[in-house]
């Protein structure tokens, strides 16, 4: 019987990991508008495409979540090569998280701050299915969450360590934790 139990569990991994490997999150349409866009920081390559979808009208406002304390708007501005203009109206920088979890709790606070509802979510392809769960477990009720993951080429390493982070957060909320 235990190990027809084991066998299962990990027939349902193995089929998930199948799953979050072969089927990762797409882009969102480009018609696509919301109140705000948020970037989570911590892969290469995503405050880019969410400057580019501010400037071209996809939001009003937008937050680069997990900046480092000692990164100041202008260092971004001539990073990105931006006008500070931008930063100073439509930008704002969250500098209180350190990982993904403490992203959702950073931009649930923004959201409800700004009164947000509805957020354009910009990360990494294998990153969006946690962050996305992390951001349904910490959002305000009512705030309508459109995924826009960015095409990456992740390793299987980085797809196993990733699948494995989400299904343990995703076990631990489901009994509460």
């Amino acid at each position: 019987m235990i190990r027809r139990v084991l066998a299962f569990i990990l027939l349902v991994w193995i089929l998930g990991f199948a799953w979050f490997g072969f089927a990762l999150p797409q882009r969102a349409d480009n018609k696509v508008r919301t109140d705000a866009i948020v970037v989570l920081t911590g892969g290469t390559g995503r405050i880019e495409p969410a400057l580019k979808l501010l400037e071209n009208g996809a939001a009003k406002r937008l937050l680069i979540s997990g900046v480092d304390r000692d990164v100041k708007p202008g260092e971004l501005a001539a990073e990105y090569d931006r006008e500070m203009a931008i930063f100073d109206c439509c930008i704002d920088l969250g500098f209180e998280s350190v990982d993904t979890r403490s992203n959702a709790l950073e931009t649930a606070r923004w959201a409800s701050v700004h009164g947000v509802k509805s957020i354009r979510l910009v990360t990494n392809d294998w990153h969006m299915r946690r962050a996305r769960l992390e951001l349904d477990l910490s959002m305000p009720n009512g705030v309508k969450i459109t995924n826009d993951a960015l095409p990456t080429h992740p390793s299987l390493f980085q797809l196993f360590k990733e699948y494995n982070k989400y299904a343990l957060r995703l076990i631990a909320s489901l009994i509460g934790i």
